[in-house]
């Protein structure tokens, strides 16, 4: 017995499944034992993780809207050295040095979802907009920290109460390398060979312009009339980190995103330019002068289609936090009864400790004095009742939003973060402007809101994956809980120093780093900033939309995320999602079918991590001032051609790479 402990060969049986009536699941790790978890080398690998994700997944995010979660490949990272460095017992390490490192791309997330909106909005208000890096780091380390302590009190009900309710597929995914690991870390060769080749594809595009990045309808004169004419255009991105991403999202909510881009791109576009194609709907921008039949889809698409989609995901969190209710009720009743001194800790088995709800409630209530502080004295300028009112929202926000974040990695392992947000900064800028915060110092107040509620959201669910890997395993959460504060500082710093690096670079208003999700909030808030109306029709449709997808068994948040993602960055997804079910359906042996797809997500976790990590490279060459890309070749559709070669020999290889097990 001793030897099956020391050398685990799987999960338990009843690792996935409900349990029986006084049935107990028993994880890897002995909860009467102790075991090596933090050290100087899980910590120092860790801090590596962290600044070497948090840099792939901002570039990732910036130029797709897109972050990957980095818990997979940087546990495959982890297996592979502690292999290589023969340590013995070094499950607990390499859990540690998962959850530090994790934090890159949940702080990457609630960063570059926001932020670079003040970068984009510095360029329309030069004189009034200063950004630094001081903003964007105590914004993102602060809403980190906000979310951490928020989340804790719910990890009992996610990761306890509800086992075997709740999927967690990125859960599942990274406890299967982890353990893995301790039979030899033999995974860790095919995400790096997929890694390279990821990298070496991506590079090439973002370096070399060999092909270009996407392909389009308009490559040929009829798909260019159906474009002018019709409004009718077909767009897919090329790249091998986004095809990863597509596999690992699966092809059920793939095909939702894309179901809900594809209404948008042939449905209402086609649709807006039939019935308003002479009228010049302006009512919300008063700098739009053309006619929505002269504008091309593109223009429609930013301008007014976006829009329904954004309505769309604000109502989807709203139903979230409805369904949620009970277990936000539930949280609150079990942190009041420690807090009261009738809940003992003293015969808490190691698994099951956390930090105390005194150290929470006191950390969170400093966390939130110097959120004030930083509103006080450099958002709000001084003015007591708008930082006061900031801060209620922000803490309301975040604290509500907490269980909508940590239900959707449980059911989904996709984090709505951004839609959550988007209705963040639309309550933000309604409210500030009641108490009178307008113009370009509101449209700062309201987006480093949105930046820390964006985090303290986006860590919330993030964090929950760590500590139900943490729970199936059997390591010590209370130590997961405090070293999460670390990763968050290094994520938070390193975060704030790539954005610098590449805005100054490529910019976030146009070009190869458009910032969609950020461009999409600095759209929302202009307006409401600007004194002219908001598009509140064209919210209510969204809003309504998602209440008959709710309805209907829909994900409406997946359907409506698909509405205001630019088309080319969705199609990908349900490629990378049919490779999945194709690889994972062509033999009547589920067990084969289970190694072929555990394979195809290493080797998806490659593709994005090294299409990532080149992109960075890349970005760093262009900051030097070395840009080899010819620009007249990709104005040539001869280039968008050629990217379609490319691209299915790409899924060729990805296909015949995932069938290939032993």
């Amino acid at each position: 017995m001793k030897q099956e402990e020391e050398k685990p060969v799987g999960l338990p049986e009843n690792a996935f499944r409900e349990l029986k009536p006084g049935e107990v699941y028993n994880p890897l790790m002995s909860p009467d034992k102790k075991y090596p978890e933090v050290n100087f080398w899980s910590v120092s690998w860790g801090i590596a993780m962290a600044i070497l994700f948090s840099a792939a997944a901002a570039y990732l995010g910036l130029k797709v809207g897109q972050v990957f979660e980095a818990a997979i490949p940087i546990a495959i990272i982890a297996v592979g050295v502690s292999g290589a460095a023969k340590r013995k017992h070094a499950l607990g390490e390499n859990i540690i040095i998962q959850s530090i490192g994790a934090s890159s791309g949940v702080i990457v997330a609630g960063a570059i979802f926001t932020l670079p909106a003040l970068y984009i909005l510095q360029e329309a208000y030069p004189k009034e907009i200063t950004v630094t890096f001081l903003q964007v780091f105590i914004s993102s380390l602060l809403g980190g920290i906000l979310g951490i302590l928020f989340l804790i009190p719910f990890r009992k009900y996610f990761v306890s109460d509800m086992h075997g309710k709740y999927p967690f597929p990125e859960a599942t995914a990274t406890t299967q390398v982890l353990v893995s690991g301790e039979k030899g870390g033999s995974q860790a060769k095919p995400l790096l060979i997929a890694g390279v080749i990821g990298g070496l594809y991506d590079f090439i595009v973002a370096t070399f312009g060999w092909w270009n990045e996407n392909f389009t309808t308009r490559v040929c004169g009829v798909g260019e009339m159906l474009a002018d004419k019709a409004k009718l255009v077909f767009k897919v991105n090329t790249g091998a980190a986004v095809l990863g991403l597509g596999y690992i999202v699966g092809l059920k909510y793939a095909a939702i995103i894309c179901a809900g881009s594809l209404a948008v791109w042939w449905i209402i576009i086609p649709a807006m330019a039939v019935i308003w194609g002479n009228d010049v709907l302006n009512q919300w921008n008063p700098e739009i002068t053309a006619t929505v039949g002269s504008m091309s889809p593109e223009e429609i698409f930013t301008y007014y289609a976006k829009s329904i989609g954004i309505g769309g995901i604000a109502m989807a969190g709203i139903i979230g936090i409805i369904k949620s209710w009970s277990i936000i009720k539930s949280a609150v009743g079990l942190a009041a009864k420690e807090m009261s001194g009738k809940s003992s800790t003293a015969a808490v088995k190691r698994t099951q400790r956390d930090l105390s709800m005194k150290i929470i409630a006191i950390g969170s209530i400093l966390t939130l004095v110097l959120i004030f502080l930083f509103f006080y004295f450099d958002v709000m300028q001084g003015n007591l009742l708008h930082t006061v009112v900031a801060i209620l929202l922000v803490a309301v926000i975040s604290f509500l939003f907490t269980t909508v974040a940590a239900n959707a990695i449980a059911i989904v392992g996709t984090n709505p973060v951004s839609g959550m947000t988007l209705m963040t900064l639309i309550l933000a800028s309604v409210v500030m402007v009641a108490v009178g915060l307008k113009g370009p110092g509101g449209m700062v107040a309201a987006l480093v809101m949105g930046g820390v509620v964006c985090t303290a959201l986006s860590m919330a669910g993030g964090f929950i994956t760590d500590l139900k890997i943490g729970y199936w395993l059997g390591s010590t959460p209370v130590k997961q809980e405090g070293w999460k504060f670390l990763g968050t500082t290094v994520s938070a710093a390193t975060v704030g120093f790539v954005m610098i690096i590449l805005n100054q670079t490529y910019g976030f208003t146009s070009g190869d780093l458009s910032a969609p999700q950020a461009n999409a909030m600095a759209a929302v808030i202009k307006p409401l900033m600007s004194g002219v109306a908001a598009p509140w029709l064209l919210y209510g449709i969204g809003a309504v939309l998602a209440i008959v997808l709710t309805f209907c068994k829909v994900p409406a948040l997946a359907f409506a995320l698909g509405m205001f993602i630019p088309l080319q960055l969705n199609i990908p997804l349900i490629v990378g999602g049919a490779i999945n079910w194709y690889v994972t359906s062509r033999s009547k042996d589920a067990t084969l079918n289970a190694e072929r797809g555990e394979k195809g997500t290493l080797l998806a976790s490659g593709f994005i991590a090294g299409g990532a990590l080149m992109g960075v490279v890349s970005a760093a060459m262009r900051f030097g001032g070395i840009n080899l890309v010819n620009d007249a070749w990709l104005n040539n559709v001869w280039s968008e051609v050629l990217a379609l070669v490319a691209y299915a020999i790409l899924i060729y290889y990805f296909v015949k790479a995932s069938m290939k097990v032993k």
